[in-house]
């Protein structure tokens, strides 16, 4: 098996985690090959793609409160994102089922993505955001408040509650707020705070990720291909000509011989018949 059919094996028995990994490594080889500025040794997103902060980008580009989430702005940003997705991810499974994993990881983005272009546009700032770290965080932070005391092994630490570890990478962001990439830190931050409050929603009985999960079955059924009913053929028995004939003809002779019979009934008695017309009558009167 080449390496092309191993990928394709592990993308159709893997998990939402395992997809969504997938489409973020082969959405930035593909933003390599028409959006890298190998002069300048950066990404140039085009705002119909990158979520910008500028109003008039947006306001004709809504789309990319979706799409600015599987953008990253270099290798180093898409390994620590998706090394952190497959962790929260695979945590994220032990309590919830994959539909919730993609409505939570959807809806996380969007959540943080609003965010940024709020705060940005009440400073009168302009910014760019790419990055899934939003919706990985809503993940995080979901699994953190809904099991806190859930035991984890990290390497050089230890074992740790994964309430310490949600703590630790929400007080960093904080920290660096004010710094470099405040856009980024940001969308972090609204992204911890849309897990928290998705798991005290469901708790209360209200599941938001099924918004997603409806979307999700309605493009499904309707990308999946309909199946034909087959045609059934009916056929119908026509009457052979000579048998209908023939059929009416001894019909037409039987009831002459009828006729005959009761008429040398009528003039003679029932007696005068002979003992074959006496037998021809009672079969006929069967």
């Amino acid at each position: 098996m080449n390496i092309i059919e191993d990928i394709k094996s592990q993308y159709k028995t893997g998990g939402i985690v395992q997809k969504l990994i997938f489409w973020n490594i082969g959405l930035y080889l593909l933003s390599l090959i028409f959006f890298y500025n190998f002069s300048f040794g950066n990404f140039d997103f085009p705002s119909w793609l990158a979520l910008y902060s500028n109003f008039d980008d947006f306001i004709f580009s809504p789309w990319t409160l979706f799409t600015y989430m599987f953008l990253h702005a270099g290798f180093l940003h898409l390994l620590f994102n998706m090394m952190v997705l497959h962790f929260s991810g695979r945590l994220f499974e032990a309590y919830f089922t994959q539909k919730q994993l993609f409505g939570l990881y959807i809806l996380g983005g969007i959540f943080s993505g609003i965010a940024f272009l709020v705060s940005f546009l009440l400073v009168g700032k302009t910014s760019v955001l790419v990055g899934a770290s939003g919706a990985i965080m809503a993940l995080l932070i979901a699994t953190a408040t809904y099991a806190p005391f859930m035991q984890i092994r990290l390497m050089l630490i230890g074992v740790v509650k994964l309430w310490q570890v949600a703590f630790v990478i929400v007080l960093l962001d904080l920290i660096q707020l004010p710094l470099d990439n405040s856009g980024g830190h940001l969308a972090h931050l609204a992204g911890a705070l849309f897990g928290f409050l998705y798991v005290k929603m469901l708790n209360s009985g209200t599941d938001l990720s099924k918004l997603i999960s409806s979307l999700q079955e309605f493009f499904e059924n309707l990308l999946k291909p309909k199946k034909k009913t087959p045609f059934k053929k009916v056929h119908k028995n026509k009457p052979n000509p000579s048998s209908t004939s023939f059929t009416k003809k001894e019909k037409s002779m039987d009831q002459k011989k009828i006729d005959d019979i009761l008429d040398r009934i009528s003039q003679s008695g029932y007696d005068s018949l002979t003992k074959e017309e006496k037998e021809f009558l009672f079969k006929v009167g069967k």
